[in-house]
């Protein structure tokens, strides 16, 4: 496991865009690592702790940076989601 986060950046993304992209860049991710997700969309602080909760990812919190960012933690277990949708279990 990393001992440093690793920081995705989303952008300025909406969060259905941000959250599809999100999944990917979890994927290959090992069980444990720390994510910090920068997300401008207002939505962010809503939107990413529900599908942490949905998925089983472990959602962390805001974190202290220049922009708007999101920690969390990849599950061993994640559930899928479907692949057109992010809010919709698989």
């Amino acid at each position: 496991m990393r001992a440093d986060p690793v920081l995705i950046d989303g952008g300025h993304k909406a969060c259905v865009r941000l959250l599809l992209e999100l999944r990917g860049h979890l994927a290959p991710l090992e069980p444990g690592t720390v994510v910090h997700l920068v997300a401008h969309d207002p939505a962010a602080p809503i939107d990413l702790p529900a599908w942490c909760h949905l998925t089983g990812h472990e959602y962390l919190g805001p974190v202290a940076a220049d922009a708007p960012t999101y920690g969390l933690r990849v599950a061993a277990d994640a559930r899928p989601t479907d692949p057109a949708s992010p809010w919709r279990p698989h």
